[in-house]
């Protein structure tokens, strides 16, 4: 049974490593644009992303258990993605100053052949320090967070920007690993509770 990972993050895919799994990786490079930004509904549109990206790949393998995921920032309303410039990280920081924020992680799993084609969204809270301007200026130019969505990685050195956390650390980081463990293992014959 082949397993594809359809993303080019190495963060997914160093994540996914953890279960002993065998997957290939192939990028799907979907396009985000053609999907609108959805404030109103944040869980949607992230969940309609990563069914698109599955979507890319498994249309070449459909043979293939195809996984695909999507990670965003919501705060204030608002979506916060990928920055698309020096700028715009620094307006996604200064936002998430002395406040806390949902991170959004979905995740979909498909086989055409075998029909399959489920998808889950997790959310983790997370809780951010007062930021000095400073500390935003230096994690900008030193770690470069142009992709990740809202402008930080909480597994690098702006883990000092963080208060605390409420859900899995890993869904911050940009895959819900316990909840794919136990939602899709059985699909992908993981060993789950000694079976």
């Amino acid at each position: 049974m082949d397993i594809i990972l359809a993303s080019a993050s190495p963060r997914r895919k160093e994540i996914l490593k953890k279960l002993n799994l065998k997957f290939t990786i192939h990028p799907s490079y979907f396009d985000e644009n053609t999907i609108p930004v959805d404030n109103n509904n944040p869980k949607k549109y992230c969940k309609d992303l990563a069914i698109q990206k599955a979507l890319v790949i498994s249309n070449r393998f459909p043979d293939s258990f195809i996984i695909g995921a999507d990670t965003i920032v919501y705060c204030n309303n608002k979506i916060l993605g990928k920055p698309k410039n020096y700028s715009e990280a620094k307006e996604h920081l200064k936002l998430l100053s002395n406040k806390q924020h949902d991170v959004y992680t979905a995740v979909s799993l498909l086989n055409k052949i075998n029909k399959v084609q489920k998808s889950f969204i997790d959310k983790t809270s997370v809780f951010f320090h007062k930021l000095d301007y400073t500390d935003i200026e230096f994690y900008i130019k030193y770690y470069k967070p142009f992709d990740k969505a809202g402008s930080y990685a909480i597994q690098d050195w702006s883990s000092v920007f963080i208060k605390k956390i409420d859900g899995c650390f890993y869904n911050v980081v940009g895959f819900p690993l316990s909840k794919f463990y136990k939602l899709f293992g059985k699909d992908l014959n993981l060993k789950i509770n000694n079976e």
